[in-house]
């Protein structure tokens, strides 16, 4: 439940990214009393509304709207980030490393600021540490999943709001203390109205299953060398989960049980508690329940989801002088899925012993056909991981 006001001054939050979960989050905190966002993005049209007087609006589920008037927005870090009690990144996982090395000068240095992800998949805890380690009063945190749904956004003007998460999970970096992790989570249950529980470790969100194993598996079935259409073209746009082959769903579940395996070899190295990351299609079915018209295999469960239907996978023109569509391989999922999620995946099963065939046949040929490894998690994965990982 959200926590009385506190009394000491306003709450200063900073959102790093004008995507759905940044504009919809941005309504919502500001209309809690003594709260203050401010918003700070790439989009110049957001900013422009916001310099122009506009609120933005956020369209409710039910009917009706809410409407808030944010304290700032800014493409300029230094613009927003005076003052922060917690900066929130929503951007992708391969925009990030940019972004901390951007804010990085312009953070607080003389009270704790709780620089979080949403969500922190793609080891954030790591990233933040490599990029934030002359910043010893930033606290690291993400959350596992995003706590609303959010589609058809209007930057700077509109946002209409999808179903809530009933608890919201959230760790924070190995290093935090007990008092930061505290002050955490009360700031978080001030903030949204679900409850807010803090996992034992970031692991339980960088190993919960998801995007990098679900595009790339379909994907891979689609137009890898077992595909359909390898080495074609589409004529059409193709819903990716509702059309999903047959062979995509094969990959799918075992990079799953790949994935699964890697936990509970973590478990032994690490003595930790790694129950929560659960099997996919668990999760899908506890995600989307009555939704899903089948929930018997993997295949029916992506095929039969009504929350999926629709869903566009990424395509492109093919070129010029060639008929038909792509998958784009400047796509997130590519550069964020493989080069920040799969990546991980494969050097911990490396450094563990733990096989992970399939994982690392997708890994292998996504690369070739993104065209290498520009930047990726492997920049910032800790060097002497596992170990590390071990302290008190």
């Amino acid at each position: 439940m959200r926590q009385q006001q506190e009394t000491h001054g306003p709450l200063r939050i900073v959102i790093c990214g004008g995507g759905r979960t940044g504009h919809l989050n941005a309504v919502l905190f500001k209309k809690i009393p003594h709260v203050e966002v401010r918003l700070l993005t790439g989009n110049e049209v957001v900013v422009k509304a916001h310099n122009n007087g506009e609120n933005i609006r956020a369209l409710l589920p039910e009917g009706g709207e809410m409407s808030a008037r944010l304290d700032g927005a800014s493409t300029y870090p230094a613009n927003v980030l005076a003052g922060a009690d917690i900066v929130i990144i929503t951007l992708p996982a391969h925009a990030r490393m940019d972004l901390l090395r951007q804010i990085k000068p312009c953070l607080p240095k003389d009270k704790p600021v709780f620089v979080g992800a949403i969500p922190g998949f793609c080891g954030f805890d790591w990233l933040a540490e490599n990029i934030l380690d002359g910043n010893p009063n930033v606290v690291i945190w993400g959350m596992k999943d995003v706590p609303h749904t959010a589609f058809e956004l209007d930057p700077g003007r509109t946002i209409r709001m999808g179903g809530a998460k009933s608890v919201l999970h959230v760790a924070t970096h190995d290093r935090e203390t007990d008092e930061a992790r505290s002050q955490l989570i009360g700031h978080l249950n001030r903030l949204y109205e679900s409850p807010v529980e803090l996992l034992d470790s970031f692991l339980e969100i960088t190993l919960t299953p998801g995007n990098p194993i679900m595009h790339s598996s379909v994907i891979y079935g689609l137009i890898g060398p077992f595909g359909q259409w390898h080495n074609r073209t589409f004529s059409s746009p193709i819903c990716w989960w509702s059309e999903c082959p047959e062979v995509g769903a094969y990959f799918l579940e075992r990079c799953d049980a790949e994935s699964q395996a890697l936990c509970a070899r973590l478990e032994q190295v690490l003595s930790a508690d790694l129950s929560s990351v659960r099997p996919l299609k668990d999760e899908i079915i506890d995600a989307y329940g009555d939704q899903i018209a089948d929930c018997h295999t993997m295949l029916s469960v992506l095929r039969s989801n009504r929350a999926y239907d629709g869903i566009k996978a990424p395509l492109v023109p093919a070129g010029e002088g060639i008929d038909g569509l792509i998958m784009d391989p400047q796509s997130r999922a590519f550069q964020e899925d493989v080069a920040f999620g799969l990546a991980l995946l494969v050097e911990m099963g490396r450094r563990l012993s733990v096989s992970l065939p399939h994982v690392e046949e997708i890994f292998d040929w996504s690369v070739a056909y993104m065209g290498g490894l520009k930047v990726s998690s492997l920049d910032y994965f800790p060097a002497n991981w596992p170990i590390e990982s071990n302290r008190s």
